[in-house]
């Protein structure tokens, strides 16, 4: 299909005089075209929970999570990849952002190479994809060559493939194991796929990363219990979660932090259970450190 049939690129009817329209008029049609974007991400529901499940394997067992996409796609991509590491206390190089161009292209266009299929299968070469991998492809239009490259290499690596793009029958669909598109309809400014469809693809990749940690245990309740307190403001994060979850004072929160050595899911173990430190941390492995399966459990 060629680029001018896109979905993506056709004219927004509610938005044709936006241009001659009074800011508050402006501000509404926007408002009222990204309130689509939800009900079009809900339609994709049963793939995005595929996605989770198929991709938790994956990362359970040491595999990355891997992003790879052009421009805006591909610096949403980094994006996710970036902030799972201090959410979630991952190591750094289990989340990868691939964007055609490389670090360069984050801050300024690097013509020509999106249109590289080459491109994209070379990056994931150079960072040694393995059948552990989850490779998630991500283009607006669907179709942009460095991603449907990347993904045809990823398949044939037997790594997990997961495409998301914002039209229906997306060439990356069609060369990926999980296809979730959230068809958002034209943009209010023509073609401008940073605006609903960029919402979109943030919403789907927070969801996909999100339900991934959750079933790593990294989420206990719902806080997130591998927050790294590096710094003063994390610390009390971190002291609060433990008080809040294990029903305890902000001081004695603050006393198990240091005790577990600022581990928080250690932290609200020992707190729950009268354990210390190694009996739980053995107890987080043993259990896959899921924190609700060690307290039902012990």
């Amino acid at each position: 299909m060629k680029l001018k049939q896109l979905i993506t690129e056709a004219r927004n009817p509610a938005s044709t005089h936006i241009d001659t329209m009074s800011t508050f008029n402006m501000v509404k049609i926007i408002n009222a075209e990204d309130q689509k974007v939800a009900q079009a991400v809900a339609k994709q529901n049963e793939s995005i929970a595929l996605a989770i499940d198929q991709a938790a394997e994956k990362f359970a067992v040491g595999g990355r999570l891997i992003y790879i996409g052009a421009g805006t796609s591909g610096r949403l991509g980094v994006l996710d990849a970036t902030e799972l590491v201090p959410t979630y206390g991952i190591e750094p190089e289990r989340a990868v952002g691939l964007i055609a161009g490389g670090k360069e292209a984050l801050f300024t266009a690097v013509e020509g190479a999106e249109d590289s299929m080459i491109l994209g299968i070379n990056d994931l070469q150079k960072i040694k994809l393995t059948q552990d991998d989850i490779v998630i492809g991500i283009a607006a239009s669907g179709r942009t060559p460095y991603v449907v490259g990347g993904l045809k290499y990823a398949r044939k690596s037997h790594a997990l493939t997961i495409a998301i793009a914002c039209v229906p029958k997306s060439v990356i669909g069609q060369n990926a194991d999980i296809a979730i598109e959230a068809v958002v309809g034209p943009e209010v400014i023509t073609g401008s796929t940073r605006m609903k469809a960029g919402t979109a693809q943030k919403m789907i990749l927070n969801t996909i990363s999100t339900g991934i940690m959750i079933k790593q245990g990294k989420v206990y309740q719902n806080v997130m219990i591998d927050v790294q307190p590096t710094n003063e403001k994390l610390i009390d994060r971190a002291s609060r979660i433990i008080s809040e979850t294990a029903a305890i004072s902000l001081k004695e929160a603050q006393t198990y932090l240091r005790l577990a050595d600022n581990n928080v899911a250690v932290a609200i173990v020992m707190a729950k259970t009268g354990k210390n430190k190694m009996e739980a941390a053995q107890l987080l492995t043993k259990y896959n450190c899921n924190v609700s399966a060690v307290l039902k459990n012990n």
